[in-house]
């Protein structure tokens, strides 16, 4: 048995998780924050056979992309007065991150 952690952007949680039931994936959803530009994600933790890692993987792949959004370099409130604002900068937000791990022991009580 493997466990795959997958952590996603907020914008692709719905799409994700409604793709992953209707492949039949269970999964527990906890909410998270972190990334460069410290926005909102979901960390999915998805208990599978391991024959199923690469359909899941494929799954989540499908269904989560990265896509580009401008972002300040600097908040306002953290530039002292009379500072420079440089334009918005291009970067790549979204898609996931998934880590596959080996599970020991599995019980369900």
């Amino acid at each position: 048995m493997k466990l795959v952690i997958a952590v996603i952007h907020d914008r692709d949680k719905n799409r994700i998780t409604e793709t992953l039931l209707q492949n039949g994936f269970k999964f527990t959803k906890i909410g998270s924050t972190g990334g460069f530009l410290r926005e909102g994600n979901v960390t999915l933790l998805i208990g599978v056979e391991g024959k199923e890692v690469e359909r899941l993987v494929n799954v989540i792949s499908d269904s989560c992309k990265t896509r580009e959004q401008f972002v300040n370099v600097l908040p306002p409130d953290a530039a002292p007065v009379g500072t420079f604002m440089p334009s918005p900068v291009k970067v790549l937000v979204g898609g996931a991150v998934c880590f596959v791990m080996d599970v020991e022991r599995f019980e369900q009580f």
